[in-house]
């Protein structure tokens, strides 16, 4: 009996244990996710609103913070996972890493599963109705009508999305037993909508991951200080300097232009939109000498040390990343490597996932965190998403809702996308683990075929842009010499008199 009463306790003070440091990890995602989420919010947005406004706005921002930290959750579950399973194999018996166990990393596994689903699903779309909410007409108009006007509408809008999955399911399977199964919310229905929205973010990171494996060439290029053979900031900062000097003197002359009446009405307002447009380019112009000024500040080692390495880095891991998909392709391909679908509970610290050791579950996290960085990258320089492109104090709410829906839908397929590619051989925990589509073969190896085409084709593009455009300008260079001659020649023959005999 004695026995009995001491397990219970050991498994009630496990369990406490693990929601505390649950609970603390989230604390700190989540007051990250708010200084964030604050640094890109448009500032003075509040400002000349009343209450009822200024709520709302709380509302929508906190909804955003918890999708943010929820987001920020789903990119660390490999990475903790494999630290958590190198820590124990280091650290087999010390008392100190005891609560660092597998009920622990599942835990959080699930935590973030339910999480993402009801950020998804609940808090963004009230989120975005709550902001675009007046109140039903005729009804009294307060905080409450635009609750209940959201309510309603999100209400309806999940009655539509069961009633699309319902025929969907209905028309791929037609047992009726499984149909059957769709009423049950919990185990089938939430399961299969969080299964579509995995597979899009799945097709989401094939197109972007490719597209930011090369952009980020261009934005690490822009960051990071070039050499001075290669970028020569003095002469760029006198230029900006002579360009700053003329916008002064011609507000001073328009400015003194207009206080001498010399100017009618018609033209007295089209010389005051010139001024304020001539003064927000002075504002530009200062600002980049601002910038300027601090990058000449920087030593010459840092100068000419920092670009060289960090080009070889990204070069480094770009091409790591392309040699593993492609083994891992290979190993599918002669039946050496198991599909990502229905992963066993496992237990850490019995051994090492990776054939490298510690040196290559570091390599993983990196890749891991690397595709990460290179998918959001690659997602904001696709043409159609640009316009959603954060910036520091000028994102309106609805922008930062929007970025972070993306944030969470990448993220969320970010381990789904780790298992596909061969990046890691840690199972998928949870519900993660029983996508039924994970179970297709020929999906899986055909992810990996146009990943690998993908990612090649956007790095030869952009590396041979530069030899590509300068061939075209000389071959059309040379096309125009040729109609230039073959133009003169004809009207030289054109204009040159026939000379006849006289008669």
């Amino acid at each position: 009996m004695e026995q009995d009463v001491n397990v219970r306790e050991q498994i009630f003070h496990d369990n406490v244990r693990e929601y505390i440091i649950s609970a603390l990890l989230f604390i700190f995602l989540y007051v990250c996710s708010y200084a964030t989420c604050v640094a890109f919010r448009r500032k003075g947005e509040d400002v000349d609103t009343d209450d009822e406004d200024a709520t709302v706005n709380r509302i929508s921002l906190w909804c955003c913070t918890f999708t943010l930290a929820t987001s920020v959750a789903a990119v660390l579950l490999l990475p903790i996972s494999i630290i958590s399973n190198e820590i124990l194999l280091m650290y087999p018996r010390s008392y100190y890493v005891q609560w660092l166990n597998s009920s622990l990393i599942h835990g959080l596994w699930n935590f973030v599963f339910i999480f993402s689903n009801c950020a998804i699903f609940v808090l963004m779309p009230f989120a975005y109705f709550l902001l675009e909410s007046e109140g039903f007409a005729g009804s009294k108009k307060g905080l409450m009508a635009r609750v209940y006007e959201t309510a309603v509408v999100l209400c309806l809008l999940g009655v539509m999305a069961f009633g699309l999955v319902f025929v969907i399911t209905a028309v791929v399977d037609e047992d009726k037993s499984s149909r059957q199964t769709l009423w049950d919310l919990w185990d089938y229905y939430l399961p299969f909508l969080y299964s579509c929205i995995s597979l899009l973010g799945c097709l989401a990171l094939l197109i972007c991951t490719p597209v930011g494996f090369a952009r980020l060439f261009t934005v690490m290029g822009q960051l990071v200080v070039k050499p001075q053979f290669l970028r020569d900031i003095a002469e760029e900062l006198y230029t900006t300097q002579l360009e700053e000097d003329d916008l002064k003197r011609k507000i001073k002359q328009r400015v003194t232009t207009t206080s001498n009446g010399r100017t009618i009405a018609n033209g007295h307002n089209g010389s005051c939109n010139g001024t304020s447009e001539l003064r927000k380019r002075l504002e530009d112009v200062q600002e980049e000498k601002q910038q300027l000024e601090k990058r000449q500040q920087i030593s010459s080692l840092r100068r000419n040390v920092g670009y060289p390495l960090m080009m070889l880095l990204l070069l480094a891991l770009t091409a790591l990343s392309v040699l593993w998909v492609a083994l891992n392709t290979l190993l599918l391909v002669f039946g050496d490597k198991k599909l990502p679908v229905g992963g066993k509970d496992i237990v850490l610290g019995l051994s090492s996932l990776s054939a490298l050791g510690q040196v290559g579950a570091l390599l993983e996290i990196a890749l891991i965190l690397y595709f990460m960085l290179a998918s959001v990258v690659g997602f904001y320089s696709l043409r159609f998403f640009r316009r959603l492109q954060p910036k520091p104090s000028d994102t309106t709410l609805t922008q930062i809702i929007g970025n972070c829906v993306v944030i969470l839908v990448l993220s969320s397929a970010l381990p789904v996308l780790s298992r596909i590619l061969g990046i890691t051989n840690f199972d998928l925990l949870g519900e993660f683990g029983r996508l039924e589509w994970l179970g297709s073969f020929y999906l899986i190896l055909t992810y990996n075929l146009v990943f690998v085409s993908c990612t090649a084709l956007c790095l030869f593009t952009k590396f041979t842009a530069t030899i590509r455009k300068e061939i075209v300008n000389r071959l059309w260079t040379a096309l125009r010499r040729v109609k230039t001659r073959s133009w003169s020649t004809s009207q030289t023959s054109v204009s040159t008199p026939t000379v006849g005999k006289e008669e």
